[in-house]
């Protein structure tokens, strides 16, 4: 399951009502030997959740990272955010099911949460499915590649 680990850097970042939730997350992730790139916040104290978003999303279109995971209240405001960046695809996840299916058919790399919205240990177990996972390519990658051509499209 982690035998990738070592190498791999992730990105991660919360917002005010995603700090303790991210706290928990990066010390999982640290546990589990991967490499962690924490973009903020630093605490409870309202702050926005685009800037955080901003961020992890430019980590990954850089390549400086190869995955990002963003929390905030919902999840939804830091999945509409990372995904106005060309190459990034973050999805919204709230089961297990969902974080994989999203690695395996449409090859996210930003994984988002919500910290009002989970407890603490499915979220875990929603991250570790998700980096479990692998895009699978065949009839997905024709799919992604879709995407990617909407995304390249000029108005």
């Amino acid at each position: 399951l982690y035998y990738n680990s070592i190498l791999m850097k992730i990105a991660i970042g919360s917002d005010h009502a995603g700090y303790l939730l991210k706290e928990k997350i990066k010390d999982f992730l640290l546990s589990k030997g991967y490499q962690v790139v924490d973009v903020g916040t630093n605490s409870t104290e309202s702050t926005d959740y685009p800037i955080f978003a901003r961020e992890v999303a430019l980590a990954v279109q850089r390549g400086e990272v190869q995955q990002g995971i963003l929390i905030c209240g919902t999840g939804i405001g830091m999945c509409i955010t990372a995904n106005k960046f060309k190459g990034v695809y973050a999805a919204l996840c709230t089961n297990e099911y969902m974080a994989r299916v999203s690695r395996q058919h449409n090859n996210a790399n930003i994984l988002c949460l919500g910290g009002r919205v989970l407890g603490d240990v499915l979220a875990i177990s929603i991250v570790e499915a998700w980096l479990s996972a692998d895009f699978e390519g065949g009839r997905h990658e024709r799919r992604v590649n879709l995407i990617k051509s909407v995304e390249d499209s000029k108005p």
